[in-house]
């Protein structure tokens, strides 16, 4: 999941066009900015002219004379406070709708990623990552192009006001940014560094947390809760020591500034004196000169500050398009189709498939027919490639070599939409959201009426339990479903398959985990949807599929064997092997 850290000018470069939506508001937000920088950079002149005169014709100082100045400052004030305002307010709305934009496309992005992405993942990282990181880039987007707007109005405008008078110690002044710009890298690259394995170990204790609230039930039931606490302690210091060491970079970076400042001060001070002991200065433009002295100094301390927040704006970025990087793996293909009108014919033709990086095959060669609304059943021995055989028709991953193909057709040539609204899958764990009974099943057929709801429980036998809840079907379910028993929770999973109506079906292990009664009531609610629909069936309990029409026995070396039940049985082989031991263990 992670990835190389991308340079700031290309986080920068990559970021920019999220502006674009806004650019009205963008616009006008560093129109104020610049407006709020007059105020300032016109004080020290106000004052450089009064001081002139004071001290070189006090009779030109009259109180028209000085009203005007005056009258003058407060109107800028006004419109620095009506510049500020729209700052404050529209500005930080405008971050907000872009970090909303980002969370959007980010979410969009992880929809579109395949099960191989997942199975490296954790969420909590993911959670970190969609929430508290692109919480930074709100004040980031908004602040940074005001901070930088202003320092640079004020250091040009400065700079340019201060060479007019002198230009010797405008120079001598200004010597001592390009220091403190060497510095600021220094400490920017380490606070970046820093900022991103912080962010990181946020996700580490999100992903923590997580793990251990869901498995409160297995945390409890082996009195591990001291264990539980001793992780999360661990990773919380690892926290902390990260932060303590942000903030001592960060107090470098501001007690280095703080010396360049008091240089910048001694600078002025002692330089200016001699120039006005020379004649080559004069008093007036030495007042102006501290003045700009102390706007530019406190705009390199707001800077400074700032430093902070656009690391951290970065950081979030950085992981952010860490995320949008990830390469989506399985893609409609240009000109795809809909898949419709199915009769349910499926081929595997030649396939073989291997996982990520490894070097050895999960399947290979395999080369197999089923007949539209043929029965198939699946058995053999745990990895030998049963689930990841039914995961490649509905494309969650993509065939290492050779096809699929439903009525002749590769399934690559189909939208992934279609494929899988055509192919209904009931797995051994089940997984409800957190909402209804009602929400839970229209899941698998939004828009569904309260009719066809219902109608779809009573055929998989789930309506009697669901009438009995407190609420019916409007009964809050809990977190994936745990108010419910586990037979309810697989009712109701197939209820959703009814409402979906698809024609081809994958039964994975659907009723392994249940009791004896759960699995007898599951598996007549099965049997009813298997009816007149293609059925891949994955079997532990071979007593289940005994009336499959064909029942492949899978081993790492392929089909093995494949017959009917009482075919497999008189061959003596694998199938009756594992039926023998089955039945013998019951």
């Amino acid at each position: 999941m992670e990835t190389k850290t991308l340079n700031t000018s290309t986080l920068v470069r990559r970021f920019l066009p999220y502006f674009s939506k806004y650019r009205k508001t963008v616009a006008f937000d560093l129109c104020c900015a610049a407006l709020t920088t007059v105020c300032e950079l016109v004080l020290p002149m106000i004052v450089r002219t009064i001081t002139d005169k004071a001290t070189t014709d006090v009779a030109s100082l009259t109180v028209p004379f000085v009203l005007m100045m005056g009258g003058t400052y407060i109107l800028l004030r006004i419109i620095d406070a009506a510049a500020n305002y729209f700052m404050q307010s529209v500005g930080h709305i405008m971050g907000s709708k872009l970090e909303t934009d980002m969370r959007g496309d980010l979410f969009h992005h992880l929809q579109q990623l395949s099960f191989g992405y997942y199975s490296d993942a954790k969420v909590g990282q993911i959670m970190a990552r969609i929430t508290s990181d692109l919480f930074e880039i709100t004040e980031f987007a908004h602040h940074c192009p005001e901070e930088f707007l202003i320092a640079g109005v004020k250091i040009i405008v400065s700079f340019t006001v201060l060479c007019g008078m002198n230009v010797p110690l405008t120079l001598m002044m200004f010597a001592v940014l390009p220091f403190m710009l060497v510095f600021a890298k220094h400490f920017n690259s380490k606070m970046r560094r820093i900022f991103k394995e912080r962010n990181k170990q946020v996700g580490e204790i999100n992903a923590q947390v997580e793990d251990s609230l869901l498995g409160i039930r297995v945390v409890k039931s082996f009195a591990n809760e001291a264990i539980e606490e001793d992780k999360f302690r661990q990773g919380n210091l690892k926290f902390l020591d990260l932060k303590a060491q942000s903030y001592k970079v960060m107090a470098q970076f501001g007690t280095s500034n703080r010396i360049f400042d008091g240089l910048m001060y001694i600078v002025i001070v002692m330089a200016g004196a001699l120039l006005i002991a020379d004649g080559k200065l004069s008093v007036a433009d030495f007042t102006a000169y501290l003045l700009y002295a102390t706007v530019l100094l406190n705009s390199i301390r707001r800077i400074v500050e700032f430093t902070e927040q656009f690391q951290r704006g970065m950081t979030g970025v950085d992981r952010f398009f860490e995320i949008l990087d990830a390469p989506v793996d399985i893609c409609d293909d240009p000109g795809a189709k809909e898949l419709k009108n199915v009769k349910g014919a499926v081929t595997f033709d030649n396939v073989s498939f291997r996982y990520g990086d490894a070097q050895t095959d999960v399947l290979h060669g395999l080369n197999l027919t089923v007949k539209p609304g043929e029965s198939i059943a699946l058995v053999g021995p745990s990895g030998a490639g049963k689930t990841t055989l039914c995961n490649l028709l509905p494309r969650f991953y993509d065939v290492t070599a050779g096809r699929i193909l439903i009525d002749g057709q590769d399934v690559r040539s189909f939208t992934q939409k279609s494929l899988r609204e055509c192919i209904g899958m009931v797995q051994q764990e089940v997984y409800l959201f957190a909402g209804t009974v009602f929400e839970n099943i229209v899941y698998g057929k939004p828009g569904s009426s309260r009719e066809e709801v219902i109608e779809a429980a009573k055929l998989a036998g789930a309506h009697e339990f669901i009438s009995a809840l407190p609420s019916g079907y409007d009964t809050y379910v809990g977190e994936r479903g745990v108010r419910l028993s586990g037979g309810q929770k697989q009712r109701i999973s197939i209820a959703r398959v009814f409402l979906k109506n698809p024609p081809i079906l994958v039964l994975d292990e659907a009723t392994s985990a249940l009791d004896n009664e759960s699995e007898h009531i599951v598996q007549q609610s099965l049997e009813k949807l298997a009816k007149g629909r293609t059925v891949f069936t994955i079997a532990h309990r071979l007593t289940t599929i005994k009336g499959a029409d064909t029942i492949w026995v899978l081993t790492e070396n392929g089909v093995e064997e494949m017959g009917n039940h009482s075919e497999l049985l008189a061959k003596g082989g694998l199938y009756s092997k594992l039926y023998a031991m089955y039945t013998s263990d019951r």
